[in-house]
Formats: structure tokens, C-alpha cells, sequence
């Protein structure tokens, strides 16, 4: 058995607490809520929520669909658009999307539960075996898609649709990308990112090779000489470090990684986590990393970021799980120092910053937090490895309006591509428009041989 750290420990609750902890955090609505729900919906002509869902979904009619009895004509029309839309149901911040947009959305009334209306129609159609869709007939076209994630399996999906056959290489043992290794566990329960995966593989045409890294075991020369295209869908592979004294002091561990472990582990209560938790920063990834340390049994669990709450990434519907599942924000706050005893962590001091003329500083005076376990989420950023030879533009892969890099027969997408905003449903747009170009080049390469002969 391993060895923990101190101050580390599993199995700190009881067996029942992990399985009531990491249910499913919105359990799926029933047949009569959702016709409930659905008849909220005034189906507007121009439909604001459908302009603010990056992929488009025809909202007002799937909601139409459902509300007259029709949920498997409303998944198609869901997956039409969005072949995660399961995924997507769960994970979208919704509230700064689509039902920020409602009408309904106003001081007297709550927004329409859009996103919960999608799950209730794509977990009903997945769970009954509907497959909407066949290849067309084959073209005879092979294309690599790099990345089993979102943008990726988006992408293989509509060009095996196409007639096209697919390549999926993923450096992981699994695919699914973040949907797999990145989400919070009680957002995704019952294996529902594998179960999407397979739903998605089903439509045939794609092959999936797993435990292939570009630049390690394939080159991007490799797959240009091989196959007709190729699409990029590699995400953010390296992380932000913790620049300061102490950051590499046992306790200290990337918050990205403490999720991977969770959502890997067969038995929750085999994942240690401290008594005393801090999360460096002020994302998604920052409050799925402290809610769950709070959710294993950690008894003080503290989000420090260095700006203002209105400054962070992470939405105020998220912020507001967070405290309610006792986690404690902390604003204004960078570390400075990570402080051990016998080579563990003991506590991290801070420094309070303040805005000055737009500007963050610090004040000069600082604070301590006890502390015997670290979660550093600052950020992700591009892993070049096998990526090199492509022009980059603010840290990521530059593609045009339809996804094309600076390499001809080479497309991009997801958060590894410029316009990559770190989301599930802006990865899957990505994804599915890039696969749509790709189709086009190739059809019209087919169509110039074709008229020469």
C-alpha cells in the first residue's frame, strides 16, 4: 500500500457519505416535471436563448417537442447540433448562457430549466438505443483527428456522418478528454462521460487509438502522409505553475490532477485529501477541486484568489455551490510562500493585493493559512510537444474562421485553438464546424479529380 503524506488521509468518512456525496448533483427530471417544466417555455420567434448557445441548439423546439410528448424527436434535434448534448446538459454554465437569455429570466421569475430539459430528452433517447444517424456512403477519405475530448469526438462524429473514415489518437487509456478526466465527479455520476463516448462511437466509421501522443509515439508529418486531413483537438495538456518558495514541497499537487485521481478511482474512499485544504485560484477547475475535497471528508476547505469575486472565471451560480457545500472564498489574496514542517506542508502565506489604476499590487501586508494540503488551479495552457511546426498566436494554436491552421490539410479546435473559450459546448461547436469544412475540402478535391478525368 502507499505511503501517504502526512497530514494526508483516505477514507475519512463512511462508506454511505461517499455514495450520498457524489450522487448526481441535479438528478434528472421525471416525465411530469418535465412537461412542467417544458410549458414554462413561451417558445419566442427569436429565440435569444438559442442565439446565446455556441452551438446553436433550436431551443424553443425541443422544448415544443417535449412538451407534446415528443422527447425523442427533441434529442435529435438536440443532437443534431450537438452530438454531447447529454454531457453538455450537465456541465453548460447555463446560467450565463442559454437561461441568462430567457425572457422568463427577470427579478419576478426564474428562467426556464433549458438545461435540464436536455438532459431529460438526450439521457431518455441515449438510454433507449436511439441512433439518429448512418454514414453516408463511403468516399473513401481518411482523416486523423488528434483528441478523444469534446471538440474531438464532435468532429470524428460528423465526418463519419459525412462517409468519411476516422483516426482518433488520444494520449490517455480512455477517451473523452476533460468530459472524462476533468469534471467533478458528482457532476458526471454513473460512468455517464464513457457511456456518451460509446453512444457517440456507435455511429461506425471511427476507429479510436488510444495511448497515442502526438510528438511521443506520432508526428504530425506522420498523420499529414498518411491520411487526407487532420483535426487538432489536443486541449490545454500542461498547467500553470505555482512560481513561488515551497511550491514543490510534498502536499503541493495541480488541482487538475487531484480531479483526474478522483474521477479515475473505483472507491472514492480511497482517494486521500487533508484535514486542512487551500485551492490557489478562480476558476471551474478551482471549485470542482474544493467542493470535492470538502465532499471526501476535508474539514477546512479555503479558495484564495488573488482578485475580486466579481473578477473570476467561475460563475456566481458555481461560487454559490461552493458555499453551500462549505467551502470558504477568500478574494484578494496571492500566495507568496508555501510554509512545511519536516517536509510536509504546514500553511501558506498570502499577500493582500488591491486594485490600483486598473492594476492589481500588493499591499505589503500578508496573512497565513494553515494548510497540509495544496490544490494549485491557475490555469492550463498548450502543450507544443508535436505542435511546433504550427503558427501560435497568444499561446495557442492560430486558426482561421473555419478552423484551418497555418499548415494546409490541417484543422483546429477546442481550448488548444485561438477562440477556444474552456468549455464543453464551445469545444463541440469547434469541433463539429471544423469537421464541416474539412468535408467541404474534400469533396471539392474529389470534385477537381473528377473533372480532369
Amino acid at each position: 500500500m502507499r505511503k501517504l503524506e502526512p497530514g494526508l488521509k483516505a477514507g475519512r468518512l463512511e462508506a454511505a457519505d461517499y455514495a450520498r456525496h457524489f450522487s448526481d448533483l441535479h438528478p434528472r427530471l421525471g416525465g411530469h416535471e418535465a412537461l412542467v417544466a417544458a410549458d414554462r417555455c413561451y417558445f419566442c420567434h427569436d429565440a435569444p436563448c438559442m442565439t446565446a448557445c455556441p452551438t446553436t441548439i433550436d431551443i424553443p423546439l425541443f422544448i415544443r417537442q417535449i412538451a407534446t410528448g415528443n422527447p425523442t424527436g427533441s434529442a435529435k434535434t438536440i443532437f443534431d447540433q450537438n452530438i454531447l448534448g447529454g454531457m453538455c446538459a450537465r456541465v453548460c454554465p447555463t446560467e450565463q448562457l442559454c437561461e441568462q437569455a430567457c425572457v422568463r429570466n427577470t427579478a419576478e421569475e426564474r428562467p426556464v430549466e433549458i438545461g435540464r430539459l436536455q438532459r431529460y430528452a438526450t439521457d431518455l433517447a441515449m438510454e433507449q438505443g436511439h441512433q439518429f444517424y448512418q454514414p453516408a456512403a463511403s468516399t473513401g477519405k481518411r482523416v486523423a483527428v488528434v483528441g478523444a475530448g469534446p471538440a474531438g469526438l464532435a468532429c470524428a462524429h460528423r465526418l463519419a456522418l459525412h462517409g468519411h473514415d476516422v483516426t482518433i489518437f488520444d494520449a490517455r487509456e480512455k477517451a473523452g478528454g476533460l468530459n472524462e478526466y476533468g469534471i467533478a465527479a458528482y457532476k458526471t455520476a454513473d460512468d455517464f462521460a464513457q457511456k456518451e463516448v460509446d453512444y457517440i462511437l456507435a455511429i461506425g466509421n471511427i476507429d479510436v487509438a488510444n495511448g497515442q501522443m502526438l510528438g511521443r509515439d506520432i508526428t504530425l508529418d506522420e498523420l499529414r502522409q498518411s491520411f487526407d486531413a487532420v483535426f487538432l483537438g489536443t486541449g490545454l495538456g500542461n498547467v500553470n505553475m505555482l512560481a513561488i518558495p515551497g511550491a514543490d514541497t510534498n502536499g503541493v499537487m495541480d488541482a487538475v490532477e487531484f480531479i483526474a485521481h478522483l474521477r479515475q478511482a473505483e472507491n472514492k474512499g480511497d482517494v486521500p485529501v487533508g484535514r486542512d485544504v487551500v485551492v490557489i485560484g478562480g476558476g471551474m477547475t478551482a471549485i470542482d477541486a474544493a467542493i470535492q475535497a470538502k465532499l471526501l471528508g476535508a474539514e477546512n476547505v479555503t479558495i484564495c484568489y488573488r482578485r475580486g469575486k466579481e473578477h473570476m472565471n467561475a460563475s456566481d451560480y458555481e461560487q454559490n455551490l461552493a458555499a453551500s457545500k462549505g467551502v470558504t472564498i477568500r478574494h484578494w489574496l496571492q500566495p507568496k510562500e508555501v510554509l512545511h514542517h519536516h517536509g510536509h506542508v504546514s500553511a501558506i502565506r498570502f499577500e493582500y493585493t488591491h486594485l490600483e489604476n486598473g492594476l492589481m499590487k500588493g499591499t505589503g501586508h500578508s496573512t497565513e493559512i494553515k494548510a497540509d494540503q495544496i490544490l494549485v488551479a491557475i490555469g492550463q495552457k498548450l502543450d507544443p510537444q508535436g505542435q511546433d511546426m504550427l503558427t501560435l498566436t497568444g499561446g495557442k494554436i492560430a486558426i482561421d474562421a473555419e478552423g484551418r491552421t497555418s499548415l494546409p490539410g490541417v484543422w483546429a479546435g477546442g481550448d488548444c485553438a485561438t477562440g477556444g473559450q474552456d468549455l464543453t459546448v464551445s469545444a463541440v461547436a469547434m469541433g463539429r464546424d471544423a469537421a464541416e469544412s474539412i468535408n467541404r475540402t474534400l469533396a471539392a478535391s474529389v470534385a477537381g479529380v473528377s473533372a480532369v478525368a
